[in-house]
């Protein structure tokens, strides 16, 4: 299978199924000499590890990382950094249903189709648990990238948005409450709709606004390469993210030229910042911002038609532990990933001769 290497100087493999032994990793390219904060890893994988609230998937997996290799006394040795992540709670028989049928906007057909087989245990591959291995990366990514300021939160839950902009939040709210959303009111609201939503066997989606702050002149490359390029692809490949938007984005569309250009000031820097930081797909300095929207989780407690293996519609119940909302658990996935991308982008912009 293709696909499971993203970067190009600092570069993450990933590897594991939700129901297999363990998930794991390759960092490639990490530079040497970094001293890892251990204790900073263990708090980022906690922020992503199931069962942390009453809103998220009691799935119990204490997401221990379990370091192989490119670490020595402490500190990165330049060499690849492999790493596990054991998984201690599998319940493989709640799939058993789906053994040969196909789940609705899940991968089980596409899969199927595309292999020949597949592993239905928890979606196997295709499960989010794969993004635990990320977060690893990330949060090495992070300390690598110890000056820039990475921030994410939840700025939706279905209906629900917030009408204020990050510059007005407080960020240190956001880890207060299990949904992650910065404003105490709006946050309280949320969670009793995402209960709501559970009572009902139902799910529903969000959107995770990320902020990048303190961001050197000069991450990014044309033509391909552009830094909101990357930053997309990136989003994208999160499970259950259907969009990505950064600046102005949609509402850009709306503007006029003379509403949407960012005057600059003496200094270099611009009077606002509708290009989010990030122009001609390299990085200018201003804060980079922007949403990710998560589609509602595909298992739902309700009676649904599905396919099955013999080309007939049956009817089936999800199973099993599952999320009725995913932002909350999503917010530092998607800060993950955005510094596994700067962290490229860093290195690669230091290849050339100053």
């Amino acid at each position: 299978m293709a696909g499971n290497s993203y970067g190009t100087l600092f570069r993450i493999t990933t590897f594991g199924e939700s129901h297999g032994e363990a998930l794991g990793g390759i960092i490639d390219g990490c530079p040497s000499g970094i001293a890892l904060d251990f204790d900073a890893i263990e708090l980022e994988m906690s922020r992503r590890k199931p069962g942390q609230s009453a809103i998220v998937t009691q799935r119990k997996e204490p997401d221990a990382v379990q370091f192989l290799s490119g670490i020595f006394e402490g500190k990165t040795t330049g060499t690849p950094i492999g790493f596990i992540i054991p998984n201690t709670n599998q319940k493989s028989d709640d799939y058993s249903h789906i053994k040969d049928n196909y789940r609705p906007s899940h991968a089980d057909y596409v899969y199927d189709q595309k292999y020949g087989f597949r592993d239905y245990r928890g979606g196997g591959r295709s499960s989010a648990r794969e993004t635990a291995s990320r977060v690893v990366a990330g949060a090495i990514a992070k300390q690598m990238l110890s000056d820039i300021k990475i921030q994410a939160y939840v700025s939706a839950v279905g209906p629900l948005s917030l009408d204020k902009s990050y510059e007005e939040l407080d960020f240190s709210k956001i880890e207060s409450n299990p949904v992650r959303c910065p404003d105490e009111a709006m946050a309280a609201t949320m969670e009793d709709y995402i209960k709501q939503i559970r009572k009902e066997g139902d799910t529903v989606g969000g959107v995770v606004t990320c902020v990048i702050q303190n961001v050197p002149v000069g991450l990014g490359e044309p033509v391909f390469d552009k830094l909101h390029a990357e930053l997309g692809k990136a989003m994208l490949s999160i499970n259950a993210v259907k969009g990505f938007e950064f600046g102005s984005g949609f509402e850009g569309s709306k503007m006029k030229g003379s509403q949407h250009n960012d005057l600059y000031n003496a200094d270099g820097t611009t009077k606002t910042n509708l290009s989010g930081g990030i122009q001609g797909g390299i990085s200018n300095g201003m804060d980079i911002y922007f949403r990710v929207a998560f589609k509602p989780v595909a298992t739902i407690m309700q009676k649904q038609d599905s396919l099955n293996n013999k080309g007939e519609i049956t009817e089936m119940t999800g199973k099993g532990r599952h999320d009725p909302c995913v932002v909350p658990r999503a917010v530092p996935i998607v800060e993950a990933m955005a510094a596994i991308v700067l962290a490229d982008f860093y290195l690669i912009n230091k290849t050339y001769a100053k």
